[in-house]
């Protein structure tokens, strides 16, 4: 029975989640069970109700203890098909996901069966899902610039996969500049770059991407508001900045929905993106933000279709023109309800 009363998902790119953020409690038992992994909890509803802490640590500890469960390429793939089949029934197009192999090679976890576990997913996604797809290596901040190094190096071989580096975990008393040598590096061998920054980190931390990385995007930038001449350059230069809503309020970088800046941004005109970040632990895929901020915040049909116009715009389609024109016919035709 056609139900009309549930309004189509408007279509969007997602350009902020990191598929181990995507694990739920269901599939991580699967996978326990599979690799013979004991994980600390009763069943999936012990492990659901750890999903809900109470600060950055306690989340941290969570995620990196989990990934655990992630041994083959097999399992690789699987958590990326399960994350495709969720976003497409939320609307998503076109999906830039981000993938840490250090926490994984510190496991003892090779970066092909990392790469080459996601890609068997990722390569079959258009058929199965409708989505499609570009592959981001992120590098962890608390680690070393030589440890950065060290990971690029060893995706040589893989780089046909990757379309571009970024940048995550802990922010703060991790400048940006700290990775200069390693951005140097990607941009040589032709690699898209992003990063997060001012998300906990202050604005310096944006301008230091934009200035010392040379970032195409900036990763959350929340904090970019706290500075209007970094905010005039944002909106001049049309840096997008790649908003998390509901990870925002789980990690207490704004106090409820109802305080995030979103609004703010889009009337000062920054190029601004609604995306997951972990959606499995942060209460919601990108449809669900959509939802939540439309809402929370009171977003009307035309916010909500800037903010679906910019993710497309955003997106780093610049190999294929012509899909990034499909898509943004199809969030111009869209029908709010």
């Amino acid at each position: 029975m056609n139900d009309r009363t549930t309004p189509r998902p408007v279509p969007k790119a997602e350009l902020h989640l990191h598929i181990e953020g995507t694990l739920e409690p269901e599939l991580a038992f699967a996978l326990a069970e599979r690799n013979g992994v004991e994980l600390p909890y009763r069943d999936t509803e012990e492990l659901r109700a750890a999903y809900r802490f109470g600060d950055l640590q306690s989340f941290l500890d969570l995620y990196y203890g989990l990934m655990a469960v992630l041994r083959t390429a097999e399992d690789f793939t699987e958590l990326a098909d399960a994350y495709l089949a969720r976003a497409a029934a939320q609307g998503v197009r076109h999906a830039e996901i981000f993938f840490d192999p250090q926490a994984h090679m510190a496991r003892g976890v090779p970066m092909g069966t990392v790469v080459e576990g996601l890609a068997a997913a990722l390569d079959r996604s258009e058929e199965r899902h409708g989505v499609s797809t570009r592959l981001i290596m992120c590098f962890l901040r608390d680690e070393s610039a030589e440890s950065a190094l060290e990971t690029l190096e060893a995706a040589k071989p893989y780089l046909h996969r990757i379309t571009g580096v970024g940048l995550d975990s802990a922010e703060v008393g991790h400048p940006p500049a700290k990775f200069r040598e390693v951005y140097e590096a990607a941009a040589a061998l032709g690699l898209r770059r992003v990063a997060h920054a001012g998300e906990e980190g202050p604005a310096e931390y944006v301008r230091e991407a934009l200035d010392v990385l040379g970032v195409e995007r900036v990763d959350h930038g929340l904090r970019s508001m706290e500075d209007p001449e970094l905010v005039e350059r944002l909106v001049r230069e049309r840096v997008p900045l790649t908003l998390c809503p509901l990870s925002n309020v789980r990690l207490r970088a704004v106090d409820t929905l109802a305080d995030h800046p979103l609004p703010a941004m889009l009337a000062a005109g920054l190029v601004v993106t609604v995306n997951s970040d972990d959606p499995a632990y942060f209460g919601g895929y990108v449809g669900d933000n959509f939802d939540a901020v439309r809402a929370e915040l009171g977003l009307d049909a035309e916010q909500l279709r800037v903010l679906a116009r910019n993710s497309f715009e955003a997106s780093f389609l610049d190999d294929d023109e012509d899909r990034r024109r499909r898509y943004l016919a199809e969030v111009e035709g869209h029908d709010f309800g």
